[in-house]
């Protein structure tokens, strides 16, 4: 017995390989400083604790409703309209178990084979692998270091076709830590807004920027009816294993992705759900203490960094990772990240784990102690002392 032929198609996340290598270092006693996983190092707020172990007291452990229940899915829509500055209510929301499924799922409904879907690179490698798997036309546009990770908006023009049926956007970006500036979202939206595709605007980092907010496309008139938002409680809260996402969109979408949800999953958690309710209601104290201490790590990291021989690390924007590029090491990305791996006891990851125009850069994220992060840049500085690489 054979797999379908589009598991051929189907790709993985990086990270995680990373992760099971460092595990195995570990496991023969080497100390090794983890930078590799996107993961808050956070724990959730008690409150959201408390919530949910009250929500299971009270009987929370049933069926929920396939698109949420409907005090999270009205908590949501009151979030999404106040930070975004448009108007949406609880049936342009539909509630998943993580972010992921917010991409597969919409992809899902929307993607014939053949059609294509512009996407940045390097980017989350799931946009990519959901696009080979649907048997859709990949469209990568470089993200550019010279704007902020930004795309180049002449090429995301000219590679806008009538075959282009979505086009995924994510500010702040995984993995640069870029913020696509107001004024590119302005301007791409008047590209897209005439024509016959939607907008996948993942913000999923949406509360973890270190300057002016982020604009939401949707946001733009005339696009909230052509935009889903991607959004979710795993970093913002630190609660990326209780697997919560959402999604906010046309309630013509919202069908879609609930017969979808039905068919897989039939609903999400309800007693995390309950959680959910007062993650977005209760004071934000907690995010915000925490968004205060990955400035304070970026801060100190992308200069260590940039005091390395051969690194060159723009400022990002928001998210917690720290993309620098390595061009003038003379190291590959993937070589590089090995060998800082194996020899160095730092995990990160390759660029190229994130597309082809990943090349040249190195993934670090910051989502470890201050201490560790500066223990990281000694080790670096050492190895690259020592290296004889060429």
């Amino acid at each position: 017995m054979k797999l379908a032929e589009r598991m051929s198609r189907i790709g993985v996340e990086g990270a995680f390989k990373v992760l099971s290598r460092a595990r195995a270092l570990e496991a023969q006693g080497r100390h090794i400083i983890h930078l590799e996983i996107g993961e808050p190092d956070f724990d959730t707020p008690a409150h959201i604790v408390e919530a949910a172990k009250r929500a299971l007291d009270e009987g929370f452990t049933r069926y929920a409703p396939t698109p949420g229940l409907p005090e999270l899915r009205q908590a949501i829509a009151s979030h999404i309209s106040c930070t975004r500055g448009i108007q949406v209510g609880p049936e342009h929301v539909s509630v998943v178990p993580g972010g992921k499924p917010m991409i597969f799922f919409p992809m899902l409904a929307l993607i014939e084979p053949g059609d294509e879907v512009i996407y940045p690179d390097p980017g989350f490698p799931i946009y990519e692998s959901m696009i080979n798997f649907l048997g859709a036309t990949p469209v990568p546009i470089p993200l550019v270091e010279e704007r902020g990770f930004s795309f180049d908006l002449n090429l995301l023009r000219d590679k806008l076709s009538a075959k282009t049926k979505m086009l995924i956007l994510n500010s702040p970006h995984n993995p640069t830590g870029g913020v696509i500036p107001a004024a590119d979202i302005r301007a791409i939206a008047e590209m897209v807004r005439d024509r016959d595709l939607m907008v996948l605007s993942d913000e999923i980092y949406s509360q973890i920027y270190f300057d002016q907010p982020p604009l939401s496309i949707a946001a733009i008139p005339g696009m909230l009816e052509r935009t889903i938002i991607l959004d979710g409680f795993s970093k913002t809260y630190a609660m990326t294993g209780w697997r919560m996402g959402y999604g906010v969109m046309p309630e013509w979408m919202v069908e879609a992705v609930t017969k979808l949800m039905v068919n897989s999953n039939s609903c999400t958690a309800t007693f995390t759900q309950r959680a959910g309710i007062a993650a977005l209601t209760c004071p934000q104290d907690g995010t915000a203490k925490m968004v205060a201490e990955f400035r304070r790590r970026r801060d100190a990291f992308c200069a260590g960094l940039n005091s390395l021989p051969g690194f060159r690390c723009s400022i990002p924007g928001g998210a917690f990772y720290a993309f620098p590029n390595i061009t003038g090491t003379g190291w590959s990305s993937e070589a590089l990240a090995d060998a800082l791996l194996e020899k160095a006891g730092v995990a990160c990851l390759s660029g190229t784990s994130f597309g082809r125009f990943g090349e040249g850069y190195l993934r670090f994220s910051i989502a470890n102690s201050y201490e560790k992060l500066m223990e990281a840049i000694e080790r670096i500085k050492n190895f690259l002392a020592t290296d004889t690489h060429g």
